[in-house]
């Protein structure tokens, strides 16, 4: 199994702008047939170093994850993201 995790700072850190795009990413549950789990959350803490959403998911495999990666739901994802980001940053791991 892979863990996927995203986190996500926004050119417009407002509350509406973060609320949006955590919806955008929720949207993905139940579209995508690879992702075994998805979890987002937004920074309550709102510190300087904090991100401002973080994205976890759970793939049962690479190829999986490539899959999720190509996904048309994901990729309407990715273009809100390219539009709203400042930063991201990913790692993927094996559970």
């Amino acid at each position: 199994m892979i863990k996927h995790i995203v986190f996500f700072k926004l050119k417009d850190r407002s509350p509406e702008s973060v609320a949006t795009t955590v919806g955008v990413l929720r949207n993905m549950e139940g579209k995508i047939p690879q992702l075994l789990s998805i979890e987002v959350g937004a920074d309550v803490i709102h510190s300087e170093r904090s991100f401002d959403i973080a994205l976890v998911t759970t793939v049962a495999s690479l190829e999986d994850l490539q899959a999720y990666q190509v996904h048309p739901a994901h990729k309407e994802v990715i273009a809100h993201i390219n539009e709203v980001k400042e930063l991201s940053v990913a790692v993927d791991y094996e559970i």
